[in-house]
């Protein structure tokens, strides 16, 4: 059994479009997206048509519940540009994500926390990178959640993480579209790979144990950096033409 993770696309379909053509020659038996779609001053209403065609388990990011459910007027300006781009059937789409889903063999998908899709789990925001939770706040995070395999995005940063008391893994595969930002919740942070790469992740059962994979692929972000820029977000431009947030010195 081969799964593919893929996760915070946030509407830069020319990532997904890479890792797309790079799933074709993985072939793997399941693929699942953990969530934030769309949000994102790129290509929201063309990601989620290509999502919606491959019908992916999809988990619901935070930044997918803001699109659907926060009032127009109360939206960041990440979350309005995809709002005000979503057609009908794109937004019906959205709609159908889960706050979590459960696969057999005791596998846990969720976008933030098994809880809290608005906190990290793999990732402690203190600090101009972050950095690593130690294993006490890691299962504090957890809840007491069992499963054995918890899948999980929102911090952008690829993560395969062993919990020694439990034997759980915890796995974040980063993200598809946004390599780099800038975040004031739970207080300002910065997030950063330090490349401008589509990141996804494999897992594949070997006789009962899993192996894991993390996939980092080229594609044209130099289009997807000028796209942010058309769309009047410097930031994101830099972004995604870096892998980091801030400007290089």
């Amino acid at each position: 059994m081969k799964i593919a993770l893929v996760s915070d696309i946030h509407g830069n379909v020319l990532a997904l479009e890479a890792v797309l053509k790079d799933l074709k020659a993985e072939a793997p038996d399941l693929v699942v997206n953990l969530g934030d779609c769309v949000s994102g001053p790129l290509w929201p209403e063309e990601t989620a048509v290509l999502l919606h065609e491959h019908k992916w388990p999809t988990v619901r990011g935070n930044h997918d519940r803001f699109v659907l459910d926060d009032p127009i007027g109360e939206l960041g300006p990440t979350d309005l540009f995809a709002a005000e781009r979503l057609s009908a059937e794109s937004r019906a789409w959205l709609e159908t994500t889960e706050a979590t889903i459960r696969l057999d063999g005791g596998i846990l998908l969720c976008h933030g926390t098994p809880d809290n899709d608005n906190r990290y789990l793999t990732e402690k925001a203190e600090g101009p990178k972050g950095h690593l939770p130690d294993e006490t706040a890691l299962l504090n995070e957890l809840k007491g959640e069992a499963a054995p395999i918890i899948c999980c995005g929102h911090s952008h940063i690829p993560r395969v993480i062993r919990l020694e008391k439990t034997g759980q893994m915890l796995i974040n595969p980063g993200s598809v579209g946004l390599p780099s930002y800038q975040d004031d919740h739970p207080h300002k942070h910065v997030m950063e790979t330090g490349s401008p790469h589509a990141r996804y992740a494999l897992m594949t059962d070997n006789n009962g144990a899993w192996n894991f994979q993390q996939k980092i692929l080229t594609y044209d972000w130099d289009a997807a950096s000028r796209e942010a820029d058309k769309n009047g977000r410097p930031d994101w431009a830099r972004s995604l033409k870096h892998g980091f947030y801030g400007p290089l010195s």
